[in-house]
């Protein structure tokens, strides 16, 4: 008698499926010397949310102006889980004054980041006028 293996083949590929969708992780390489030094900012943090930042974690903020003289911000982030994590952040932008300078441009965006993962947010100020900011991350928007 014949053993029919498709059902077999195909539970094993869902099991194996499953297991690896319930945990991610990412495996990097990088020089150990860095050509490009980073400048970083010292950044002041507000953290009312300690779940997110216990998953989803600031590493570290950079700031640059380019040669136009817009202000360009890097702010590093680390999923501190072995689980895929998403959320959102938004980018609120201040003239020389501190005052706010409200863009059409103001969006919340929703970003994904594999377990372990370190992903650079990269903004460039909507303007020139624009010489500060802060970012706001929440939990993912529906």
């Amino acid at each position: 008698m014949k053993t029919p293996l498709l059902p077999f083949a195909a539970a094993a590929l869902g099991a194996a499926l499953f297991a690896t969708g319930c945990t991610t992780s990412v495996n990097t390489v990088e020089p150990a010397q860095p050509s490009g030094q980073r400048a970083m900012l010292p950044d002041k943090r507000v953290t009312t949310d300690p779940y997110l930042d216990n998953h989803v974690h600031i590493i570290a903020v950079n700031t640059t102006d380019t040669p136009a003289g817009f202000l360009k911000i890097q702010i590093e982030v680390k999923n501190l889980t072995s689980d895929t994590q998403t959320f959102s952040y938004q980018i609120e932008w201040f003239d020389q004054a501190g005052m706010a300078m409200h863009m059409p441009t103001d969006t919340t965006i929703s970003r994904t980041i594999e377990g372990g993962e370190t992903q650079e947010i990269v903004a460039l100020a909507p303007t020139i006028t624009a010489k500060d900011f802060r970012v706001k991350f929440l939990h993912p928007v529906n």
